[in-house]
């Protein structure tokens, strides 16, 4: 039986379109919702990534009325203290300093949005505990180039999986995309099941 309703996703990662597709699902429409990612000053960790998945959410439903809307967001935070996503290899560096040695927290909040224009939420949140790094393991990873572009630095699905001493939460959740909740938000929504 053929999907009637549009599913947009609204976001530009290639990680979260290869964990939709591991749900059988591919989104009929990708359009990042591009608005200002910048923490409001005192924001903590929760309020900013649920209120990032729900602006991102309302941007692109806008533009896709009717559509089935899924938005979501990753930050990883040291305490309460927002990790910035490393654009350049000393932040990535700051950031591996941060969290050597050391259990953080990854948040991944979703928002979908159903045709008829109800929104649903749902915060992920997994416990990550990383090794001592020396200073070797810093260089060789910053060499790979996996962190740019990467919430605190790191993507767990690459070569610094190899740091990582056990995770609490969801793998798919560090990754971008919860999939057994994203999963159950898009079945209420009437996308797959």
């Amino acid at each position: 039986m053929a999907r009637l309703m549009q599913l947009v996703l609204a976001s530009a990662s290639p990680r979260r379109l290869e964990l939709l597709a591991r749900l059988g699902l591919v989104p009929d429409a990708v359009d990042p919702a591009d608005i200002d990612e910048t923490p409001r000053k005192g924001e903590r960790p929760e309020p900013h990534v649920r209120r990032l998945a729900a602006e991102k959410a309302a941007a692109v439903v806008a533009r896709h009325p009717g559509s089935v809307v899924l938005a979501a967001d990753t930050l990883v935070a040291a305490g309460l203290r927002i990790l910035p996503k490393a654009d350049d290899e000393a932040t990535a560096l700051a950031c591996l300093k941060l969290l050597s040695g050391r259990r953080h927290r990854v948040l991944t909040a979703l928002t979908v949005i159903d045709s008829a224009g109800v929104a649903r939420h749902r915060l992920q949140a997994s416990t990550v505990a990383v090794a001592l790094l020396n200073d070797a393991a810093m260089a060789r990873y910053l060499a790979s180039g996996e962190w740019r572009g990467k919430a605190g630095g790191y993507a767990i699905q690459g070569s610094f999986e190899s740091h990582i001493r056990w995770i609490q939460g969801s793998f798919s959740g560090i990754m971008g995309l919860p999939l057994f909740d994203a999963r159950a938000m898009l079945a209420t929504a009437g996308i797959g099941g």
